[in-house]
């Protein structure tokens, strides 16, 4: 049985949800059990918002991540919140163009990518999720350009098709860096 379970944690406006959304399609692409379950605060843009996405060889029991196999903490207070609950010998992907101090666990793999800097510094400045995404697929096996493919084109919407070669792109820097 091959289950993981993945926390993404910013605030509002840093495409929490969308890059959960992704996530979790990847899944269902590569015809896994998936679990998507965003919550995000009163404010939508600029306070808090998480997404627990669940895939799984089998039937997802509960949407419920409180032990994720992999955090994404896009702000320092979601690192500060979730940093602990992390598994041991789980993943921690930091952005650390917002996150100046380094994880304090030593029974986990971190990785630091200045998501927000190469996200600016390559004129894709809403996509420093969609870099931290294409980190955590490159580390985990996942990056595969048919599922890949697949997920963006049901989650970008036909009115902002023209975006799916820009999240491709920033994906690719992601997985690079």
């Amino acid at each position: 049985m091959n289950t993981t379970s993945m926390l993404i944690a910013g605030f509002g406006g840093q495409g929490i949800l969308f890059t959960g959304k992704f996530l979790a399609y990847k899944g269902l692409v590569e015809d896994k059990e998936v679990s998507w379950l965003p919550s995000y605060g009163p404010e939508m843009r600029g306070g808090t918002a998480s997404c627990s996405v669940i895939t799984s060889d089998t039937p997802v029991g509960s949407p419920i991540v409180s032990s994720p196999d992999i955090l994404i903490a896009m702000n320092l207070p979601s690192l500060d919140k979730y940093e602990d609950s992390v598994v041991p010998g789980g993943k921690i992907f930091v952005d650390s163009t917002l996150i100046d101090r380094k994880v304090k666990r030593t029974d986990v793999d971190v990785y630091y990518i200045p998501a927000t800097q190469l996200a600016s510094d390559n004129d894709m400045p809403t996509l420093a999720n969609m870099i931290i995404a294409g980190k955590v697929l490159a580390v985990t096996d996942g990056f595969s350009d048919e599922s890949v493919n697949a997920a963006l084109k049901k989650v970008i919407s036909a009115k902002r098709a023209d975006m799916l070669e820009t999240n491709l792109r920033a994906m690719t820097i992601g997985a690079e860096n």
